[in-house]
């Protein structure tokens, strides 16, 4: 078991550094001595007032994605979800906490594929109370990652609402390479809907590289967790806004069936599954928080929202805007030479957005590495494709006893997840 603890007091992390009672200590400020890069403080103090269930929401989630990225799982295969946790997060109220803790483990173990245990003690008051921020509604809250999904969730979100109405738009990144993606879509979004009032959050948030004391975080790549704090950040916004946070994320995606029996737990995710979004939004607001969560697009392929893009703003757009985005799954292309941002077109992520390029008839103009004619890439593309598998996966298609399963939330019926998952394999033999 790895004992961790998110401090927001540096003299209660300095105590615990020293008397050794934690594997790692987090101590999370907005300046100064601190773990984790970004502008973001523990109290959110830049929404406002926002319910300090869902500033503790935050915390949480900043704990666990700390704890997720400094423990490394195993070699390969189903062992990787064979980690314990022990997390201790300072909230505002620790009372209201320790009586959700287990159901707080469930949420996040199936999330992440671990065991964790959670404690709470008090985090300290705010220093400083900031200027006051003038109460703003919004119709909507939309995440936006970047990704072509969260793009066109935002998009038709935006021309839904329509003149006169508004939205806010949440974004969340650690990699610089990202934030100017989401800027581009935000931007998009407020030319080709102009009559909307559009506020844009973008969040840089993420755990920086060295300890406390000097030395080096170990850093393992395959973290699972990283959307339960963009979800937690969504909702801070979306309280504010007095609004409902929708995740646009297709449903074959969210369901995420596993390419081989030996792609289960972690290594099939669980980031937008529709239990998990259940299961968060029950959390929260059993904890008092705002915890309105909708995935309006849980039932649709990725060719079915392109298709729905298409039909908005017509093909040539549809095919501007969604090319724009980026899907991969890979953000150490830059390592072999390419340019920043840039999209293998081998991983997961890509393949499935060229498939939904394919079957909603969008032409698809994103520059892919992998039809790169001069060859530098090669290297890095072959080892990040997961081709072969998924052709393999496309080969023996989806069966009623895969989907038994998917751990399916009660109010979703598995002959609906069982025709979505097979419209989703055959969007998917487009490619091969």
């Amino acid at each position: 078991m790895s004992r961790l603890l998110l401090s927001l007091s540096e003299t209660d992390a300095n105590d615990a550094l020293q008397n050794g009672s934690f594997d790692e200590v987090f101590l999370w400020k907005r300046s100064g001595r601190t773990s984790f890069a970004g502008v973001v403080d523990p109290h959110l103090s830049g929404l406002g007032a926002v319910n300090p269930r869902n500033v503790d929401l935050v915390r949480i989630a900043l704990g666990v994605l700390a704890a997720d990225r400094s423990v490394l799982r195993k070699a390969r295969g189903s062992s990787w979800n064979a980690r314990d946790f022990d997390l201790t997060v300072q909230v505002a109220d620790p009372a209201t906490w320790e009586s959700h803790a287990e159901q707080l483990a469930h949420v996040v173990g199936f999330l992440s594929g671990d065991y964790w245990t959670f404690r709470f003690t008090q985090a300290p008051a705010a220093e400083k109370v900031g200027f006051p921020i003038e109460e703003q509604r919004y119709d909507r809250t939309v995440l936006l990652s970047g990704g072509a999904d969260s793009a066109a969730g935002a998009l038709l979100s935006a021309v839904e609402l329509g003149e006169g109405h508004s939205q806010s738009l949440v974004s969340h990144y650690s990699s610089t390479s990202i934030s100017p993606v989401q800027q581009g879509v935000a931007k998009a979004i407020a030319e080709l809907v102009p009559g909307l009032q559009q506020v844009h959050h973008q969040f840089h948030l993420h755990r920086a590289s060295k300890r406390l004391n000097g030395r080096s975080f170990r850093s393992e790549p395959s973290t699972r967790s990283r959307s339960f704090l963009f979800f937690a950040l969504g909702l801070a916004v979306a309280e504010r806004a007095g609004s409902t946070l929708w995740v646009a994320e297709n449903g074959f995606a969210s369901l995420n069936p596993p390419l081989g029996p030996d792609r289960r737990g972690s290594l099939s995710t669980h980031t937008t599954h529709p239990r998990f979004l259940r299961e968060l939004a029950e959390l929260v607001q059993n904890v008092g928080g705002h915890s309105r969560i909708e995935n309006p697009f849980e039932s649709l392929t990725k060719g079915e929202m392109f298709r729905r893009v298409a039909d908005t703003v017509g093909i040539n757009t549809a095919s501007k805007f969604l090319s724009s985005t980026n899907s991969c799954s890979h953000t150490d292309a830059r390592y072999s030479g390419a340019p920043v941002g840039s999209s293998c077109g081998v991983c997961f992520g890509c393949l499935v957005r060229r498939a939904a390029f394919i079957a909603s008839g969008v032409p698809d103009v994103t520059t892919y590495l992998s039809d790169d004619p001069s060859g530098r890439y090669d290297k890095f593309v072959r080892q990040k494709s997961i081709a072969e598998p998924l052709r393999d996966f496309v080969h023996h298609g989806v069966r009623p006893r895969d989907v038994m399963t998917m751990s399916l939330p009660d109010d979703y019926a598995a002959q609906d997840a069982l025709a979505l998952l097979q419209r989703g394999v055959e969007e998917l033999r487009g490619l091969f």
